[in-house]
């Protein structure tokens, strides 16, 4: 394999340490935040997840990505995935929790208007579509989910300190499950742009162990975000787990579960395909932002305890930086192209 693909992967290897570093900090965020959960733990298990949620389920999410731009060089796909990743790095840097989701999207639209590639409008208007609609989502269900559960803790009358390991324990599943659903759907945000042009095979690891070379392509990329959020993930965590609004561990709960299924809804094709078959409404497959989908069921939270606790100053600061992710990474995406072929010669679109 050729030497240069590497170095080409590494801008997609940067984009998912800035996603464990933000995005994949929401799964334990709230659990982290409330001190109920270590954050080693909370590391270790996201790690071992987010990469078997990314190689076994992944490719869902990724086939969206693809129709709204099908880069086919791999320097194309290097300077998409890296002014993502550096849109990324500089919210992260200043604490804000953002949607990678939006950044890689923003550098896809880049690409298409210096490869002079048309946008699918049908599949943006999809995708931004999910914007909106998730983190309202992730709202609804934590309201029904906190009343649900508050009601039944005060019927069982269980003791506080059982009642404080139980949601402990449930904290670690749900975030183990939030793990596995990130992979699963934002790997398409981390690898999906070299699917195209990456020039992997099959895999045969032993012990009926045979990956695809894109599920390959998607461990890499597992990995990497893995490293992020071992590493930098801290910072982020603090800010949705404290400082939007004062929670208790049963809020903390809530919150984990909520994003997590919203994640899972948007990845699952097989739960999917048992709708459609069904001729049931199913959601897209598309790569949401856990972001959105924690603040969404904070505020909907929030606003179902009269929304007298919620740091609306801190709640303004992420709207805006979710409103300026993509176009500034859509604009990153363009200039960086513009040096990458015309000062180092590299063919970054095929007609």
């Amino acid at each position: 394999m050729d030497l240069s693909f590497f170095f080409f992967l590494s801008s997609g290897l940067f984009l998912g340490w800035s996603l464990g570093a933000s995005d994949a900090s929401n799964i334990f965020g709230t659990a982290v935040g409330t001190k109920m959960v270590r954050f080693r733990t909370a590391a270790l298990i996201s790690s071992i997840f987010i990469i078997i949620g990314a190689v076994y389920a992944g490719s869902g999410a990724s086939q969206t990505l693809g129709h709204l731009g099908s880069i086919n060089t791999l320097p194309g796909a290097f300077m998409s995935a890296l002014a993502a990743a550096l849109t990324i790095y500089w919210m992260v840097l200043a604490s804000m929790p953002i949607s990678t989701s939006q950044a890689i999207v923003g550098a896809i639209i880049g690409w298409n208007f210096f490869a002079d590639k048309p946008t699918d409008i049908s599949v943006l208007s999809q995708i931004i579509g999910t914007w909106i609609f998730c983190p309202i989502l992730s709202g609804i269900i934590a309201v029904l989910l906190y009343v649900t559960v508050r009601f039944l803790f005060r019927m069982a009358h269980i003791h506080l300190l059982r009642q404080d390991c139980y949601t402990r324990a449930g904290l670690i599943i749900a975030g183990a499950f939030g793990a596995y659903a990130l992979g699963a759907n934002n790997i398409a945000n981390v690898m999906g742009v070299f699917v195209a042009a990456a020039p992997l095979h099959e895999v045969d690891f032993g012990f009926g162990i045979v990956l695809s070379g894109t599920q390959v392509l998607f461990l890499i990329g597992g990995i990497a975000i893995s490293v992020g959020v071992a590493t930098y993930s801290q910072k982020v965590m603090r800010t949705v787990g404290s400082s939007i609004m004062k929670m208790s561990p049963l809020i903390a709960w809530v919150v984990v579960v909520s994003q997590s299924l919203v994640l899972f809804l948007f990845a699952s094709q097989n739960l999917k395909h048992f709708l459609v078959e069904h001729h049931l409404p199913s959601l897209p497959l598309v790569p949401v932002s856990s972001s959105q989908a924690v603040i969404g069921a904070l505020i909907g939270i929030g606003l179902a305890r009269s929304g007298k606790t919620l740091h609306w100053d801190i709640l303004g600061k992420i709207a805006l930086s979710w409103i300026t992710t993509p176009i500034i990474a859509a604009g990153v995406c363009y200039i960086s192209l513009f040096f990458l072929q015309n000062v180092f010669g590299q063919t970054v679109y095929l007609p």
